[in-house]
Formats: structure tokens, C-alpha cells, sequence
């Protein structure tokens, strides 16, 4: 497997050299063999290159099978300034698709025990112009009083993020899916949204299937969230819900991410770049670490690999189990460990 690293910016030099040692060490035990590339981004590529998304770091990302890049600090970027962006890494890699876990741990404090859902967010349509649009923007002002936005729904991509949530569905227990969208308002950009999912629905007889309307979905994610599975929705309600299931499992310190592609995945926590605390060594490794593992799962699920399969499974029990001891804990969790000694923790759990 060809992997990339990406440091990110701030806390992201903290977090992802931990990701590295958990997965290089869940590798060893495995067998897998993992070929690494080291690329600039964000602050680093801009000092290095002069842009923060280098021309040399896209074209090295394009030879890989997935890489693991950390938080951007882009709020802290100089306005004004087209070398100084948010790296457009989805838009560029067609990365369609969002894989956001939101699973509580039994001695993590949460609004609720037992949760253990998988969002599956589209982000290449909706309203969000950055992601979808080449040039121009979808939303204009026509006058002062007057604001227009248009939502772009597509049949392709609403058919290919379905597929990839009943794939996911499969390789869990459960195996069931929830389409949450609001059909009966939207009815011809929600309702092919919801056409695609049913299609998709009917090539896997062995996943269950429902439809839950997006504002009952909220309330019942708050009440009740253990009835949930995988859950697909579209990209602006998929933002939504993503920070809900964040929220239900004990905060953006336990949100890892994966964005995923036809043919490749990137690992990214779902929290961002924390300049308040970087390096301070005190950034819970948690999120990043649970992308590493993400991306080595859907690589052995892609590529038929059980190696990667393996090395997947072995990181998810080490992060279990170093929770469930509570010894190496960073501040955020209740505990006094360092990144680097949690990092060291469950690295050593997996080995």
C-alpha cells in the first residue's frame, strides 16, 4: 500500500506522527506492507512552495492509495491571498463521500451509553460552492434585499454515496441503513436523492433499509440514537448530523473521518487545527488515530486485502482497550497523559 503523510497544520504535527506509529505498528503485527510519503501542506507547503495545496504535493497525492493528512489551520491564513487557502483536496481527488463514526465508550462521559452509528455525508453536491462548483458560485445577490442559492443534486452522486453506506453496512452487525432526507418538502432534489437510495436499497437484500425525514432524525439521534446504524444523507444535513453524532459521543476529540473516493481515501479527524493548544503535547491523538484506522479498513475492504483488514481490527481493540483502562488519557478525557504517551499506548496495545 502506497500511503501519504500530511502533517496538517499546529496540532496536526502532534496528532498525525501518532496515527503513523499506531498504524505502522498494527502493519508490523499484520504483515502489511506499507511504502509511506512524506508531502508538504498548509503552512509547511506554503513555506516550502508558496501555495498551501503545492503542485508537487497534488501530483504525488495522485500515485497513492489513501494518505493520512491532519487538521488546516486556514482561519488563521491571510485574507485575500489565492495561495493562501483551504487546500481544495476533496474537490481535486473527487473524495464524494464523508465517513463520520460517532461511537460512545463506556467510561468517556456522553449524552448517551451504547452508541454506535456510521454517518455517510456526500460532499461534492449541495450548497456548498467550494466543493461543487469549477467556476462562479451557486448562491448571488441580486439586489441588497434579495439572496439566491441553488442545491445541486445529482443521480451519480447520490447513487455512489448510497453504495458506499450499504457497504459499509455490510461489514457491521447490524447491517442496516437509514436515508435521511426531507422527500415530501424537496421533492424532486430530496426525492432522486431518496430514488438513488431505494435503487441501491434493492441490491442488497441482506441490509435492512428505512427512511427517517431529517428533522425526525435529529430529534431521534438526541432521544434515542442507539437505533441507528449507517446513516446516508445528503451534504448540508449530513454536516448537520455529523456534529450531533460528534456531540452524542462525547465531543470533536472522539470524531475521526474518512474521505473517501472511487479509488482513494484520505484519513482526517474531524476536529480542526486547535492553534490554542498546539504544541503543548496535550492534543487527544483519538480522532486521528480512528482515521489511520478508517483508511487501513477501507483499503482491505477495497483492495481485498485482509492484511489491512487485519491491521484495522487490531487498532480498534487497542484504542478500546486503553480507553477501558483509563491510564494513558489525555486532559479531555479525564486523564493526564500526554499525546505522545497515549500515542504510545495504544501503539503498544496493538503490537
Amino acid at each position: 500500500m502506497k500511503i501519504g503523510i500530511l502533517l496538517g497544520d499546529d496540532i496536526g504535527l502532534e496528532v498525525v506522527p501518532e496515527c503513523v506509529k499506531v498504524m505502522q505498528a498494527a502493519a508490523s503485527r499484520t504483515g502489511l506492507a506499507i511504502d509511506w510519503h512524506p508531502l508538504p501542506i498548509g503552512k509547511q507547503g506554503h513555506e516550502e512552495h508558496g501555495h498551501t495545496l503545492p503542485a508537487a504535493t497534488e501530483q504525488g497525492l495522485r500515485a497513492l492509495d489513501g494518505w493520512v493528512m491532519g487538521p488546516i489551520g486556514h482561519n488563521a491564513y491571510p485574507r485575500g491571498d489565492i495561495t493562501w487557502v483551504m487546500p481544495p483536496v476533496r474537490k481535486k481527488f473527487e473524495l464524494f463521500a464523508a465517513v463520520r463514526p460517532a461511537l460512545s465508550h463506556h467510561n468517556v462521559k456522553s449524552v448517551h451509553d451504547g452508541v454506535d452509528i456510521v454517518f455517510v455525508r456526500e460532499i461534492t453536491e449541495g450548497m456548498l460552492y467550494s466543493e461543487t462548483v469549477v467556476a462562479g458560485a451557486p448562491e448571488f445577490r441580486p439586489n441588497d434585499d434579495i439572496t439566491v442559492a441553488m442545491r445541486v443534486i445529482t443521480r451519480k452522486g447520490s447513487n455512489r454515496v448510497a453504495r458506499e453506506a450499504f457497504e459499509i453496512a455490510r461489514t457491521r452487525k447490524r447491517k442496516k441503513v437509514t436515508a435521511a432526507h426531507k422527500e415530501p418538502v424537496y421533492r424532486l432534489a430530496c426525492g432522486m436523492f431518496a430514488e438513488e437510495c431505494r435503487k441501491v436499497a434493492a441490491e442488497y437484500p441482506d441490509v435492512e433499509f428505512e427512511e427517517v425525514l431529517i428533522d425526525t432524525i435529529a430529534m431521534k439521534l438526541v432521544m434515542a440514537p442507539q437505533q441507528f446504524d449507517v446513516v446516508v444523507t445528503t451534504n448540508q444535513f449530513g454536516d448537520i448530523l455529523t456534529d450531533i453524532g460528534a456531540g452524542l459521543a462525547g465531543g470533536l476529540g472522539l470524531a475521526p473521518g474518512l474521505g473517501v473516493g472511487d479509488r482513494q481515501a484520505m484519513a482526517q479527524a474531524t476536529h480542526g487545527s486547535a492553534p490554542d493548544i498546539a504544541g503543548r503535547n496535550i492534543a487527544n491523538p483519538y480522532a486521528m488515530i480512528m482515521s489511520g484506522q478508517m483508511l487501513l479498513a477501507w483499503l482491505g475492504r477495497k483492495h481485498r486485502e485482509p492484511k489491512a483488514t487485519a491491521a484495522a481490527e487490531h487498532i480498534q481493540a487497542a484504542v478500546t482497550k486503553v480507553i477501558a483502562e483509563a491510564k494513558h488519557l489525555t486532559f479531555d478525557l479525564d486523564g493526564k497523559a500526554s499525546t505522545q504517551e497515549m500515542g504510545d499506548a495504544i501503539a503498544a496495545a496493538v503490537a
